[in-house]
């Protein structure tokens, strides 16, 4: 294609530390270079950062398939490093009959069902955390509050046994790393991945699930012959793999910004009710996935410019999320904003399946906070866990002050 000189070249590199640490000045750079920008570090790949083309290539899934990897990587080409997620990178027929069963155990009835046992540990937690900020002067809102919950809480409606959680942080920051080019960081995730991949496929096994739970469901399924029962632990590792790592940076990226902006926390204090809000703003204004790829299934277009068959796409999730083509004013956070609409979990056929519980556990933490702790304080400087996929804090002290 000869049109392709019409896409603009920017020799920025998504992954490089610089903009891992602070990626807003690349998002900029990005969108106001066009709608579709070549990378030149990568061959093969254009980018997308407005959200009006993220939106459309997430939601054109037969043009932009996810067969071929949601990460840098073209599976076209070359293995992955694990067997594919029969979620996240699998297109219809087989996502279709995958997703349904997934869909159904994660349904709002029962979401419902969970919601007393998710906001009585958050009210726990909640107090556990007033009462160390009183004695030790601050807590870390990452370790103890943003990390501990979501490792006790959805395991534990997967139904995975106790032991050493840890190691579900280890998997997913390799799987996000993997999505990335090979550099350090997933060098380093790689380093660990023998004994930590074993140690999930173990769990993912129906004798290491509690009966009744959400992983115990998944079998159930493939005993009613709607999936295999070779399928059935590669579904379990779906919730393990990304329903654990994105929930605690989206917690710990929601109390980085509250704790940012006191005077949204005021309000947020005032009215509780508005936990949900500001969590989805702390979604939207901090996204917890930066990006994820597609690949063109055919020569096609992406607002009229010319893309070849098997480019891969990168969709700047962040970066759409602060387009003010889309949101007034985006680089503020407002938490009565109400960000209908934001790509924090991604959009189309593949929006993240366990967005409802995800929702839940921000909202309840959020809401324990509201009723409890009259200000969140910044008590020292933050600490970034960079990850070729997440926006990630490693540490985040904060002072809490009781109402």
């Amino acid at each position: 294609m000869n049109e392709v000189a019409h896409i603009p070249e920017l020799d920025t590199d998504p992954y490089s530390a610089e903009n891992l640490v602070d990626p807003y000045p690349m998002h900029q750079r990005m969108r106001e270079a066009g709608p579709v920008v070549r990378l030149k570090r990568y061959d093969g790949v254009v980018a997308c950062a407005r959200h009006a083309e993220v939106f459309a290539v997430l939601n054109d899934a037969a043009t932009f398939i996810s067969s071929a990897g949601v990460g840098l990587a073209n599976f076209n080409r070359e293995a992955p490093f694990r067997p594919k997620s029969l979620i996240l990178e699998a297109d219809p027929p087989l996502h279709t009959q995958t997703r349904a069963v997934l869909s159904r155990i994660l349904s709002p009835k029962a979401v419902l069902q969970i919601r007393a046992s998710f906001a009585a540990v958050a009210e726990t937690m909640v107090e556990t955390c007033i009462a160390r900020s009183a004695a030790d002067g601050q807590i870390d809102g990452i370790h103890d509050l943003a990390q501990p919950y979501p490792l006790k809480v959805f395991p534990d409606a997967v139904g995975v046994e106790d032991g050493d959680r840890s190691n579900l942080l280890l998997y997913g920051d390799l799987v996000f790393n993997s999505m990335g080019p090979r550099n350090a960081l997933l060098a380093k995730s790689a380093e660990r991945m023998a004994p930590v991949t074993e140690w999930i496929m173990a769990h993912c096994r129906r004798e290491h699930l509690r009966p009744g739970g959400f992983g115990d469901q998944i079998y159930q399924a493939a005993d009613a012959g709607e999936i295999t029962h070779e399928q059935a632990p590669l579904l379990v590792r779906s919730f393990l793999s990304a329903g654990v790592d994105t929930t605690i940076n989206g917690l710990g990226n929601a109390l980085y910004s509250l704790a940012h902006h006191p005077e949204q926390y005021a309000r947020l204090h005032a009215d509780p009710t508005l936990a949900r809000p500001a969590f989805e703003e702390a979604l939207r204004w901090e996204s917890t996935a930066q990006t994820f790829f597609r690949t063109a299934a055919r020569d096609c277009d992406i607002a009229g410019l010319p893309i070849e068959r098997d480019t891969k796409v990168l969709c700047m999730l962040a970066a759409a999320n602060r387009d003010p083509r889309k949101w007034p004013d985006p680089d503020r956070f407002d938490i009565e904003r109400r960000p209908s609409g934001h790509m924090a979990f991604g959009s189309g056929i593949h929006g993240c399946v366990g967005q409802a519980i995800a929702r839940l556990e921000g909202e309840l933490v959020l809401g324990a906070l509201a009723r409890r702790v009259k200000r969140i304080e910044v008590a020292g400087p933050h600490t970034r866990r960079l990850n070729n996929t997440l926006r990630a804090l490693d540490t985040l002290p904060l002072r809490l002050i009781a109402a």
